[in-house]
């Protein structure tokens, strides 16, 4: 059985050029600027909120995004009604007083992790994360542009922190698919010819 379903599976190889800025050490360098960028906008936005009482104190900076997301006049600020629910229902439960704190904190460890080259495929996907959830929301500004870098970065996550803390924590950490593995056991040397 298993020689069939090797006959049967193909493996399609990536062009050498993808397949070296994906995964060589030696294209490191190329995703140093994009994820200081990418940590700027972050921290940026982060400190700004962090500093701000309306959103650490009271919410209420949260509070009036939720109201403008969940208008419908002159339309629907949110396309889809499964999304409008879950902030309507965040917006009926007062969540705004502890969810801002949520965002706040994400988007500083999003760009902490980013400048640092820790954990870069997590935090990649942590802002894209919040870009998907701010571009739900209606809100474009520059999203889109994040989103994609946050994906590249993803794309590239072996390699892309490599300039960074990344370069000494995954080969501590290991991955999921390298994980150690107990011995086989050893088979008993065979008893030598003749002897009982």
């Amino acid at each position: 059985m298993d020689a069939i379903l090797d006959r049967r599976q193909r493996v399609i190889e990536d062009p050498p050029f993808v397949r070296a800025l994906l995964n060589s050490t030696r294209w490191a360098w190329v995703w140093v600027p994009i994820r200081v960028y990418l940590a700027w906008v972050w921290l940026t936005s982060g400190w700004g909120k962090l500093t701000n009482p309306a959103w650490m104190e009271s919410g209420q900076a949260l509070r009036s995004f939720w109201e403008r997301a969940l208008a419908t006049e002159p339309r629907p600020v949110i396309t889809y009604d499964w999304y409008r629910a879950f902030i309507q229902y965040l917006y009926d439960t007062q969540s705004w007083t502890w969810f801002a704190k949520v965002i706040v904190f994400g988007e500083l460890a999003v760009g902490l992790g980013l400048l640092l080259g820790a954990f870069t495929g997590i935090a990649a996907f942590g802002g894209m994360l919040l870009n998907f959830n701010f571009l739900l929301a209606g809100t474009v500004s520059t999203n889109p542009v994040l989103f994609v870098l946050e994906l590249l970065v993803l794309l590239a996550w072996k390699v892309a922190g490599y300039w960074g803390i990344d370069r000494w924590l995954l080969p501590t950490l290991g991955v999921p698919w390298r994980l150690s593995r107990p011995a086989e056991p050893v088979a008993p040397p065979a008893a030598a010819a003749g002897t009982p």
